[in-house]
Formats: C-alpha cells, structure tokens, sequence
C-alpha cells in the first residue's frame, strides 16, 4: 500500500484551522485499548471476517491534536480499499451519520489534495470505501446492532435526496454480540470492564469505589491484566474525568424527585440546567441528559426569573 504524508493530508485547507483547539486531545480508555496496531487490526477482522496478519497494512489516520465536531474516541484507518471510522459512545445521538458525512467529506478532501487528483478531469477519481461503526455501551439500545441512516433527518425520510451515509451501532454491553466478543477477546475485555463499573454503581458504590473495585476485580480475572496492572493509577483518572457527567446529573436530579416537593423539583432541575447550559450544551443535549422534555427546558430558559440566560 502507497503511504500517504498523513499530517499534510490533515492540515490541508481551511477546515484545520476552524477546527483547531487549544485544549489537548484527551485519550479514553477505549481507544487507548485499541491504539496499538495489532489489536485494531483483531477488531477489523472480527468485524468483517477477514484474516490479515500484518498490522503494518492498516494505516491509523486518527487525528491526534484536533477536536473535530466534539467526536472523542474516534480511531480511523485505511486498510485495503476501505476507509474505517470507529467511535465509542456511551450517549445515544441520533446525528451520527450527519457526523460521519462530515467527517468522511473532510478526509476525501484532504485525501484528494495529497494525490493532487483532478476532480474536473475525464478520469474517475478512486476513493477508499467509508465505513462507519460506533460502539455502544449506554442503556437506549437492548439489540446486538442497529442501522441508522442519514435520510431519517431530511423532510422526505429514509431514501429520499441524494445523499445517504449510514453509521451501524453495535451493542457492547455485557452479553450482546457473542460472536464479536468471541472474535476479538479485546473488545470482550473492554466489555467486561465497563459492565463491572457499571454493576457496582448499580449496587450504591460511589463512582470512585466502584472503578477501583472493577479494576481489582478484572486484575483477578486476568481481564485487561496487561494494562490495568502497569498503569492501573493512570487508567483510574481516565476514567473518573472522562466518566459520562450524563449519569451523575441524572441520578442527582431523581434523588431530588423523590426527596423535594414540587417546588424543590424545580429549583434542582433549574440549578442543573444552568450547569449544563453554562457549560455550552444545547437544548437538546440538555433535554437528552436529564430526561426532560425540550419545551420544558426551552420555556425555563426563556423565563427571566430563571436566572438562566438565554
């Protein structure tokens, strides 16, 4: 396979400049498990049933030192004719393949500029094929896989325009996609990892005590043995700063359901609000974290009362 200068490729035109932070691209655990050549290469070919060997065929074209569109855990690769994106989500977002769309026009542009190919010339210009999976370990979906599409957001539905990009959700949860764990014993660890947290949270540990007690338990498991006992400190504070903020508003806003009155339910999820809303979201990521209706959140940001700023 030819190899490309990957940095020119993602430096080229405008869009790098719009999309560069200043903040540093933070590593979560996910793709800190599967940055290493090998073990992305046992997750591709668990996924497509191939049989590649040598791990300098897949070519990582990750963006290490952007944040593009806010998509964290992203890994991309060439490898054969395909052009993969792999993302982990822990939050269900129905604008995933608006995201791919974006992300893949990005890299074919940056793509075409270092081959100098010429899009108005009489050739056919060859593109890797885009595939696009996430990996889902949240709690809106009880299937092994499920397709979602781009034209469910035009006004004509699934099929309509001319413009389509899916993104395929797998389910990694604990007991979902038997073939694929069994395939990939990495994406198996990692399952069980995060089952393992989840599972002392579910029994009233803190969040703290219950990644300690997953970390611990794994290690006895011989579960992510290799990393979690060299960089077991590391691993913690990963996981404790990115950790979904999501499931923290969402247990404090049901303990004040049940604790306050009516009155008291309000001020709680007027204070959360403001939090999130502080913080940059929109509207419907607010909606989304605290299962609220959006007219709800939009009429409590509108009231000058609220003390929220619209």
């Amino acid at each position: 396979m030819v190899k490309r200068n990957v940095k020119k490729w993602f430096r080229h035109g405008n869009w790098w400049r719009r999309l560069k932070n200043n903040r540093k691209y933070r590593d979560v655990l996910f793709r800190r498990l599967f940055r290493d050549k090998k073990d992305l290469l046992d997750l591709y070919n668990a996924l497509n049933g191939s049989t590649y060997q040598n791990p300098e065929e897949l070519e990582v074209v990750t963006m290490e030192d952007v944040i593009f569109m806010k998509m964290k855990n992203d890994l991309s690769f060439i490898i054969g004719n395909t052009i993969n994106l792999y993302e982990h989500q822990s939050t269900w977002n129905p604008n995933m393949p608006l995201r791919g769309l974006l992300y893949f026009a990005q890299q074919f542009e940056g793509l075409l500029a270092s081959r100098e190919d010429d899009i108005y010339g009489m050739s056919r210009v060859s593109l890797p094929t885009p595939v696009y999976i996430v990996f889902y370990n949240g709690s809106r979906m009880q299937t092994d896989n499920l397709m979602l599409y781009l034209s469910d957001s035009f006004s004509g539905g699934r099929g309509s325009g001319c413009l389509e990009c899916t993104c395929e959700v797998l389910n990694i949860n604990r007991g979902y996609n038997q073939a694929l764990m069994e395939k990939c014993h990495r994406l198996w660890e990692y399952s069980e990892f995060s089952s393992e947290i989840e599972e002392n949270i579910k029994k009233g540990m803190r969040r703290e005590e219950a990644v300690h007690t997953a970390i611990d338990t794994c290690i006895g498991k011989g579960i992510l043995e290799d990393i979690l006992l060299k960089q077991k400190a590391e691993v913690l504070h990963m996981i404790l700063t990115e950790y979904d903020e999501k499931k923290h508003f969402r247990t404090l806003y049901r303990e004040g359901m049940e604790r306050g009155r009516e009155e008291g339910r309000e001020e709680l999820l007027r204070e959360l609000v403001k939090k999130k809303w502080d913080k940059g979201k929109t509207l419907p990521e607010i909606a989304e974290d605290l299962e609220v209706e959006i007219e709800a959140i939009q009429t409590m940001i509108e009231n000058p009362k609220s003390g929220i700023s619209g």
